[in-house]
């Protein structure tokens, strides 16, 4: 798919989603044929952080982790969460880092951006700010945040490379990635793997570890680490398969455990 089609892509399928949680009492994931209970989305935000946000930035959440939880923020920080969606990661952030810090929210979608900024009234949170951008071209001066989170978008991208030398270019020095992403451990067939991608939520592909982990280094990132937090099984993507068509039980063993959702932490090196 080429770079711009994918964009289209992508900003359809958000599009629509962020329509869906504003006209109906329905939360994204059954936009796109996924039982709410999926194994992806679901059970990522605890009932405390839930109670925090409003109700549509929730629904809104179409992640495949909680990078807020494991990205260790602190009062005072500056997060910028690629690709925000309808806030939630955000809004979460901004509590976290207090009103000596800040929360920046970027994403491309007018709908999206739309639904967090009502999100973010609701809220009352004022150390908030959402820009309207790409993840590989980010509205922000170098060396601005401390930290940048993702919530499953960098797989989205056509560029991921350039995704990543942008994420460590707006950076201050020792600053640091704490993203949650899909990413495939091993070799998979090209078929199987186009076929769970699209299950998953994918558009463009998630990375292999082993390149995921290399494309961090080139970009110039230290302290490389990716943590396994859900580990998906033929079984979780047995109904979407047979729809398309798949024989879940003869590929279960091209699959089985080889797609996870992942915590990704890296650092940019302090210059001494």
């Amino acid at each position: 798919m080429e770079t711009e089609q994918l964009k289209q892509s992508v900003k359809q399928r958000y599009g629509a989603a962020a329509r869906q949680v504003s006209t109906s009492n329905s939360g994204c994931c059954g936009s796109f044929g996924q039982d709410c209970g999926d194994p992806i989305t679901s059970n990522l935000y605890s009932e405390n952080e839930a109670a925090l946000l409003p109700e549509t930035a929730v629904k809104a959440s179409l992640g495949c982790g909680n990078p807020t939880a494991l990205a260790e923020l602190v009062p005072g920080e500056t997060v910028l969460d690629l690709g925000s969606g309808g806030g939630i990661d955000v809004l979460l952030s901004a509590r976290r880092v207090g009103p000596t810090g800040k929360a920046y929210g970027l994403d491309m979608t007018d709908e999206m951006l739309a639904l967090a900024r009502e999100n973010q009234a609701k809220s009352g949170l004022t150390n908030v700010e959402f820009l309207r951008g790409e993840i590989d071209n980010i509205p922000l001066p170098d060396n601005s945040v401390d930290v940048i989170i993702s919530n499953c978008v960098v797989n989205l991208s056509a560029d991921k490379d350039r995704v990543l030398r942008e994420a460590f270019r707006v950076l201050k020095p020792g600053g640091r990635l704490a993203i949650s992403d899909v990413v495939v451990r091993g070799a998979v067939p090209a078929q199987i793997r186009r076929s769970v991608e699209l299950w998953i939520g994918c558009v463009a592909g998630a990375l292999e570890e082993s390149d995921y982990q290399h494309k961090l280094d080139t970009a110039g990132f230290t302290a490389i680490g990716i943590e396994p937090t859900r580990i998906y099984q033929t079984k979780d993507a047995r109904a979407f398969l047979a729809d398309a068509g798949i024989d879940a039980d003869a590929i279960a063993p091209e699959i089985d455990g080889k797609f996870m959702s992942a915590f990704v932490r890296a650092r940019k090196p302090v210059v001494r």
